[in-house]
């Protein structure tokens, strides 16, 4: 799965929850019901991004593929300077 998919789903997956939450609290105004309201959009937004940190907390790994020669592009994990991995990046590994 590739990141602009996991983003456009993430996006999606928030909007739909926000739209789902706003349609079922949509009710005539009165002050008596604001915390039912305000209860409503919280949880649809704290829903949002437990989705949206669910979609892009998991792992994805690409198997070496092979190319000519014997040589195959493999990820190796880029750190920053407090040992933390930031990102990946493809290096080529010869035989």
């Amino acid at each position: 799965m590739n990141t602009t998919f996991k983003k456009t789903l993430t996006a999606s997956l928030a909007a739909l929850t926000l739209g789902a939450t706003v349609m079922t609290t949509a009710t005539p105004a009165s002050a008596r019901n604001g915390g039912a309201i305000a209860a409503g959009i919280i949880g649809g937004l704290a829903l949002g991004a437990l989705a949206a940190g669910a979609a892009n907390a998991a792992p994805s790994y690409y198997a070496p593929s092979r190319v000519y020669g014997g040589c195959w592009m493999e990820r190796q994990p880029v750190f920053n300077r407090y040992g933390e991995v930031v990102g990946h990046r493809r290096i080529r590994v010869c035989e």
